[in-house]
């Protein structure tokens, strides 16, 4: 072993690793993936191969959304999970929508200031890192819930792949070795994660091995045995609350015992004869992406063009003035008023266009509200089925592998969900987002999130159902897919690999994909009055999932007048896999 600490040798080699991978490349696009019965877009090719299993078996599109999750908590452990949560918006083949939040929820010991130190100012880790940062889980409630309502198979039927995924284990990828680089250093400092995800709770597994749990496979069995009390009033709710209590945590056994699922109407808005349903708050993605669309349609974008000095503006001063709106005015439903229908009216968004000057940029501190002073390792996936039933689903740990810690016996990862909240109004969370009192911790409060899963339709067929992760840019990436589509006429692979662009209010700059811009554009935007920086972490932007209906692009219909569905996963998605039949 050397001399050399375990923590000083896992991260050179995560260094190393990061030095070696490719950059994705985003100049070309593969042909979408097309089926003639159903498609499953995930982040796992495996997770992929058990939803589509499922669809050839019979079941529906929530079956299978449901099957996904509970695999993605086995081959995904850097996002999906059962100690998370999450969104899935639903749309039935008879037309009919719903949106079930099974996001995390503050412990009933949860306090507004819980965070902070004696200088009044947040505490460095307290809300990302250990168990003070664990949020109630809500995942296994809304896989069931979903399930009970939606679907049409045996519960047992849906989580018996998992349970022999993790059982048996599986051979890992390269994308699979991948994903855990970044978070090997931190679950070596947890003795029950150390023992799953390092090899002899010391190694970092390599491309080729077998990962194994065999504790996530009993607590999978538990479930499958019991459903929700399997989980909820189980052997791993008790552990999780005991280990919470040993570990400077506030979770406790009724927490979990109180967890409900809500069924909620999705937002709905309507651009350029396309009817979005997305999610609602406790959500801002549904409610932003509406918002920031129908600010753009009064502006040419089709002839403007994608990538144009123009086009950015708009858009950029668009998202400016949304997200002044997400960070202020948005909550929990059960704690706060959601000035939805004034956000969403056709005069909100002109009010907003006579802000814009069409030849400056705007200035973020001009617009900060009165009083004010998500991680990228979330995971999203699309399914649709024979009948045109539509689930997407957004879930996650926040963090890459959450707080990093695992109760003994359980082999579930928890969350860190609780920096989500606003610790304190004006300061910055991981995301960078600054928010403010609307969404203050409480006790079984949920925080509010900017996951964004979104199905659309037109003349009551679906016609795209999206997603992604990326914290606070999950917004912005579901919105430039949609546009991507919509405006410029892309297949659903090449809207979906286009680089990006991002502005969230604060701070006050344009974050872009590298070469997403030209030279010339990044110049007259400069000129403007825009700081436009280019950020090369090109993990953080996302690993959209997405599925169009009826063509590889809305202007080109089926090659083969056979196949109705197009799916493809995003090329920053190393791990993951579009599957049809």
């Amino acid at each position: 072993m050397g001399h050399r600490s375990l923590t000083a040798r896992l991260t050179g080699g995560f260094l190393a690793a990061l030095l070696a991978l490719p950059i994705p490349a985003l100049a070309a696009s593969p042909a979408p993936v097309a089926a003639e019965n159903g498609m499953v877009v995930t982040a796992q090719r495996l997770a992929s191969e058990v939803g589509v299993a499922v669809l050839k078996d019979g079941g529906n599109a929530v079956d299978a959304a449901v099957a996904v999750g509970y695999a993605l908590a086995v081959v995904y452990p850097t996002a999906g999970n059962l100690g998370g949560g999450g969104f899935m918006t639903i749309r039935l083949k008879d037309g009919r929508t719903t949106f079930l939040d099974f996001r995390e929820r503050a412990p009933g010991r949860a306090t507004k200031d819980m965070y902070l130190g004696p200088d009044g100012n947040p505490v460095d880790g307290l809300s990302t890192d250990g168990y003070l940062a664990v949020g109630v889980p809500g995942s296994v409630a809304g896989f069931e819930y979903a399930r009970e309502h939606y679907g049409t198979k045996e519960r047992a039927a849906l989580i018996a792949p998992s349970i022999a995924l993790a059982r048996d284990g599986f051979a890992l990828s390269p994308g699979d070795v991948e994903s855990f680089l970044a978070g090997n250093a931190d679950l070596a400092k947890d003795p029950a994660a150390a023992a799953v995800f390092l090899k002899d709770g010391t190694e970092p597994y390599r491309v080729g091995e077998r990962l194994v749990q065999a504790d996530l496979a009993a607590t999978l069995q538990t479930i499958s045995d019991r459903g929700p009390d399997g989980f909820y009033r189980g052997p791993a709710a008790s552990a999780i609350a005991q280990a919470s209590a040993a570990n400077g945590g506030i979770l406790e056994a009724q927490d979990f015992a109180d967890y409900k699922v809500r069924e909620l109407a999705p937002v709905t808005c309507d651009y350029k004869g396309y009817r979005i349903d997305s999610s609602p708050p406790p959500s801002s993605g549904g409610v932003i992406i509406c918002e920031i669309l129908n600010i753009l349609e009064g502006y040419p974008l089709a002839h403007t063009g994608f990538g144009s000095a123009e086009t950015v503006h708009w858009m950029v001063e668009a998202m400016r003035h949304a997200f002044v709106d997400r960070n202020s005015a948005l909550g929990d439903p059960d704690f706060v008023t959601n000035p939805v229908e004034t956000l969403l009216s056709d005069d909100y968004a002109a009010s907003i266009r006579a802000k814009i000057s069409p030849y400056r940029a705007g200035v973020s501190a001009d617009l900060k509200p009165a009083g004010m002073g998500e991680s990228f390792e979330t995971t999203h996936y699309s399914i649709i089925d024979r009948d045109g039933n539509a689930a997407a689903v957004t879930y996650t740990l926040n963090g890459s592998f959450g707080a990093r810690v695992m109760a003994a016996g359980t082999g579930v990862l928890l969350n860190n969900e609780m920096d989500d909240f606003t610790q304190k109004p004006g300061v910055p969370n991981l995301y960078g987002l600054v928010q403010g009192e609307a969404n203050a911790i409480q006790p079984r409060k949920t925080p509010l999130s900017s996951m964004s899963p979104t199905i659309l339709s037109k003349d009551g067929a679906p016609v795209m159902v999206i997603g992604s992760p990326g914290g606070s840019r999950i917004i912005t990436i579901t919105l430039e897919a949609i546009l991507n589509v919509v405006e410029h006429g892309m297949t659903i692979s090449e809207a979906i690999d286009a680089p990006r662009i991002h502005h969230q209010w604060q701070p006050d700059r344009v974050t872009i994909e590298p070469r997403a811009l030209s030279p010339d554009t990044m110049r007259l935007l400069a000129d403007m009055g825009y700081d436009v920086r280019e950020d090369p972490d090109w993990p953080i932007w996302g690993e959209a999932a997405g599925i169009l209906v009826g063509g590889p692009s809305l202007r080109a219909p089926s090659p083969n007048g056979t196949d109705r569905y197009f799916g493809a996963i995003d090329s920053r998605a190393t791990a993951g896999a579009a599957i049809g039949y």
